[in-house]
């Protein structure tokens, strides 16, 4: 039996990264599966952000978010939820960053300046990182995680690729998106003590 040592996994980014891909079994190739899609969802990146943004409009409780200050927009901030559309320039602020993230998943090395990066994703939507004024409520994410999880599903199912290439596609992203999960979630829940929980 392997032992993990607990506090690490709360205190040492890598060390978590590393005990949840042995974990799920995300290993090189999957990450060259990834790689491998960037040709098939790089061109439907701003489908998909698209498709994202609409989800979120659909809803006060997500839209109300994009009204505070967002981290590195400089521009004019919009009044109100109501009064705030799809044109306004911080929705294609944030709009162009989510789409520069979806591009990364698939075309970066996942080395350590990447998992610090999908770390930071979890960390900039609370108060401790980015703007001080952003709280996203954690069923907001879990609800996002979701639906752009079925999104890239969809989009792999829907390929013209052959069976195979779609099941180690669904999994490879599956095991990602979990994880990139838990680097969210982790920015929300406090860290648990090994010896409290025995």
């Amino acid at each position: 039996m392997e032992h993990i040592n607990e506090e690490r996994l709360e205190s040492d980014l890598q060390y978590r990264f590393g005990y949840l891909a042995e974990f799920m079994g995300f290993g090189p190739e999957d990450i060259e599966v990834i790689h491998g899609a960037a040709p098939l969802l790089a061109p439907l990146v701003p489908t998909l952000v698209d498709a994202v943004y609409e989800k979120l409009h659909t809803y006060d409780a997500t839209w109300r978010h994009f009204v505070p200050r967002q981290a590195g927009y400089e521009g004019e901030l919009p009044t109100s939820v109501e009064t705030l559309g799809m044109d306004h320039e911080q929705i294609k602020f944030r709009k162009h960053h989510l789409g520069r993230y979806l591009e990364r998943l698939v075309t970066v090395p996942y080395d350590a300046k990447m998992v610090t990066y999908l770390d930071t994703v979890g960390k900039i939507h609370t108060p401790a990182a980015g703007s001080g004024s952003i709280n996203v409520p954690l069923v907001q994410m879990d609800a996002l995680m979701g639906f752009v999880a079925d999104a890239v599903n969809a989009t792999i199912l829907g390929a013209d690729l052959p069976l195979e290439a779609k099941t180690k596609a669904v999994r490879a992203f599956s095991k990602l998106l979990w994880i990139q999960n838990d680097l969210i979630v982790r920015h929300y829940a406090a860290p648990v003590s090994p010896a409290a929980s025995r």
